[in-house]
């Protein structure tokens, strides 16, 4: 049996996501091909999506897998476009911006 505490952080993490791309759980369910009360159903512990389903749902909200159980990466795009442009930068660049970054941190 699946811990309740990641059931809870599926389904937070869940509507976190939903919020941030400014759907609603009728306008997700139907764009998944579901009932109009489905994605409500995940998020008020009513129900838990299919594997299909749970894939599905994040090719919906833009996140891999992965992303979806990073919890602590508030909005996954974001952070894939900043590592993105990062990447692009020369080695000399980036630990420039690194030392930037790092002194702000403190």
């Amino acid at each position: 049996m699946i811990n309740i505490c990641y059931e809870e952080q599926l389904r937070k993490r869940l509507i976190q996501l939903r919020l941030r791309k400014n759907v609603s759980c009728r306008e997700m369910s139907l764009a998944l091909g579901q009932s109009e009360g489905y994605i409500n159903k995940i998020e008020t512990s009513d129900t838990l999506p299919s594997m299909g389903i749970f894939f599905n749902i994040c090719s919906y909200l833009n996140v891999t897998p992965r992303e979806f159980f990073t919890f602590d990466m508030e909005s996954p795009s974001t952070t894939n476009r900043r590592v993105d442009q990062f990447s692009r930068l020369s080695f000399k660049k980036q630990e420039h911006l690194l030392a930037v970054v790092e002194d702000m941190s403190k």
